[in-house]
């Protein structure tokens, strides 16, 4: 896929800036994670993944780790298909996806994303870029523990991204999923990265009854796509 082509995707060139900006500032970060993970690449090769101590979560409280541009585009394209209203998304961090989402919504007429991040810095940080991007209007972030503030979740939602601290994830999908309705999309990042912490989230996804037909994408080494069925 060509830079060309992704560029048409977002055709809002104040809401482009911001991204592109914002990816940039994202992809500045790479040399101090890969620096700071290089002792647990054998956990990584032998398939146990990251260890959630809370060196490793004080050390992405600044940041961004946000999905790709091309999963942003994906994701973009995926809640227009389905003309989102609604959008909840778990790891909201400094809302680089929140803006794709977002954009989609106001480009399907309006709605919601709800969001959720616990770290109180990117909460405020994710609100400034949202506004700076013009999509105020199309955003709640719930601050908090997302297993707490989604508890007050009461309306259809038609699309959800899963892109949160691993280990809960299947715990957060269950909270929303009596409100997913039929044909809405589950569309989940770190599949690939994070494989032992997302192993049972996947077989969830992938037995059919659970209610969704699911299937793993190669997009930044495994994007879990699903839709509900029933």
């Amino acid at each position: 896929m060509s830079q060309s082509n992704n560029s048409s995707v977002i055709k809002d060139k104040k809401i482009e800036a911001v991204l592109n900006r914002l990816h940039k500032e994202a992809d500045n970060q790479t040399t101090s994670l890969i620096f700071h993970h290089l002792p647990e690449i054998p956990r990584f090769l032998l398939g146990k993944g990251l260890k959630w101590d809370k060196k490793n979560i004080d050390f992405y409280e600044d940041k961004y780790i946000p999905i790709e541009k091309e999963q942003g585009y994906f994701i973009y394209l995926l809640a227009r298909s389905i003309n989102a209203k609604t959008i909840v998304e778990y790891g909201t961090s400094f809302g680089i996806s929140t803006i794709y989402l977002a954009t989609a919504v106001r480009d399907n007429g309006g709605g919601l994303v709800i969001g959720t991040e616990i770290v109180h810095k990117k909460v405020v940080q994710a609100r400034k870029f949202i506004a700076e991007a013009g999509l105020e209007n199309y955003v709640n972030i719930l601050e908090g523990d997302a297993l707490e503030s989604l508890k007050s979740l009461n309306q259809t939602v038609d699309m959800v991204l899963i892109d949160g601290w691993p280990p809960i994830a299947l715990d957060v999908l269950k909270l929303i999923d009596p409100f997913i309705r039929k044909g809405g999309i589950v569309i989940s990042d770190n599949i690939g990265t994070f494989k032992k912490d997302m192993k049972s989230y996947v077989n969830f996804l992938q037995d059919p009854a659970n209610g969704y037909c699911s299937t793993t994408l190669n997009l930044r080494g495994g994007t879990e796509l699903a839709v509900k069925s029933k």
